[in-house]
């Protein structure tokens, strides 16, 4: 992606997640914004769009963080939200281990309250280790969590899966979580007798 795609798709990420107030867009219950709307509305912002552009975003992004709907008329964020949204996605069984990608220096507040979505609407797990490394190392020195979500699932927590295949959930308590052998919390020693 070019360096003017990759600025337009941070601020697709912006309007469609976010803050569509930013540039007077209205996204419907389902996150779908008009199209034409949209690059009327970011062209009066001072982001250049073309219709050509942002369909060029969602065909070549590789997170696929965008769809356009079956008529080519509508767009959303897949998701990633943090405004109340209903992506209309039903309950769908997880794999029994998902990951996620954090910072390291994330490892203390995890350990002690678990996965929380911050900002965002659900915390957001890969099927892949490989793909939750990427996400961690966006924000710092990265490590993987392996999270038990099977169990967690089973325990009556709900799961769903996004268009672009990422797993979404409201939260995931630090029981459910398998944290890097190397950053466990070793156990005190004895004292020497």
């Amino acid at each position: 992606m070019t360096h003017d795609l990759v600025r337009a798709s941070k601020f697709l990420s912006l309007v469609l997640r976010h803050a569509p107030e930013r540039i007077g867009l209205t996204l419907d219950c389902a996150g779908w914004a008009d199209m034409a709307e949209l690059v009327e509305r970011a062209r009066a912002a001072g982001m250049p769009l073309t219709r050509e552009a942002v369909l060029e975003i969602v065909a070549t992004s590789d997170k696929q963080r965008f769809a356009v709907d079956a008529s080519g008329l509508r767009i959303r964020a897949n998701q990633g939200h943090s405004i109340d949204i209903d992506l209309g996605l039903s309950p769908l069984e997880p794999p029994e281990v998902l990951f996620h990608g954090t910072a390291r220096r994330n490892l203390p507040l995890i350990r002690a309250g678990g996965l929380r979505p911050g900002r965002r609407r659900h915390v957001h797990l890969s099927a892949d280790r490989d793909t939750a490394m990427k996400v961690g190392l966006r924000h710092g020195k990265a490590v993987v969590l392996e999270v038990r979500s099977g169990r967690l699932w089973a325990s009556g927590e709900r799961f769903y899966r996004a268009a672009n295949g990422v797993w979404l959930t409201p939260a995931v308590p630090p029981e459910f979580i398998a944290f890097p052998r190397h950053q466990r919390r070793r156990a005190p020693c004895a004292p020497p007798s």
